[in-house]
């Protein structure tokens, strides 16, 4: 909830609750099982439909986890920014995890938490991609573009000539103390769109622009409208 009453959203909630979802699947499936059964289970390690639940499940509570510490972050930084949080994408279940009303325009961010050392390569030959531990995972930027399309449409006649601008948040992996993967000089760009850190997503959402708070307000009170929070 906003200092101006605006219910705005619950960072990580639709990522918890699926997490939750799946944990309760995975209960449900050893539940009936026989003390022989579980006792060979126990000695034989667990199945790989099991394996795949356990790695779905730590992956939504690691994605919640990140949207709950950037959000506490930007909240911090970024103190007169109105931001939304875990907003839903009309058409599908594809969501967007933070969105911040500035002076220079409105913010798309998806947080990310990756292990590995992050890097744009530029072939000689070929399209430009993002490798994340030395694996291809350019299709990061094809959601963030869905993402900020939908943003786009939801503001209607109502965006007027206000920009629109989306970037990838890289937060430290779980468990690590450690910086993301980003280079700690420079800003890397891929797409029309920065890979930022918390730190520098803060200092573009804090920059002077020609979007007064009143109107900033307003773009916030009509997103929130028009894009719920996420069901959870």
């Amino acid at each position: 909830m906003g200092t101006d009453g605006q219910d705005r959203g619950r960072p990580g909630a639709s990522a918890r609750a699926e997490a939750e979802r799946i944990a309760a699947r995975r209960r449900e499936a050893t539940a009936g099982r026989s003390t022989t059964v579980r006792v060979l289970r126990a000695l034989l390690g667990p199945t790989a439909a099991e394996r795949q639940l356990t790695a779905s499940e730590r992956h939504f509570r690691t994605g919640a986890r990140g949207e709950e510490l950037l959000a506490a972050t930007l909240a911090r930084r970024c103190p007169g920014v109105p931001i939304l949080h875990d907003r839903r994408i009309p058409g599908g279940r594809a969501n967007i995890d933070h969105l911040a009303f500035t002076a220079s325009g409105i913010w798309v961010i998806d947080a990310k938490r990756h292990l590995g050392s992050i890097r744009v390569r530029r072939p000689l030959f070929g399209r430009p991609r993002l490798e994340i531990a030395g694996r291809d995972r350019t299709s990061l930027l094809r959601g963030l573009e869905r993402q900020v399309q939908a943003v786009r449409t939801a503001l209607g006649e109502g965006a007027g000539e206000t920009p629109v601008h989306g970037c990838l948040c890289f937060l430290a992996p779980a468990g690590r103390l450690a910086e993301p993967g980003l280079p700690a000089v420079g800003t890397l760009h891929l797409a029309g769109f920065p890979l930022l850190d918390p730190r520098r997503l803060a200092r573009r959402l804090n920059r002077p622009g020609s979007i007064d708070p009143a109107r900033a307000q307003e773009l916030c009170e009509l997103l929130a409208r028009r894009l719920p929070q996420a069901p959870a």
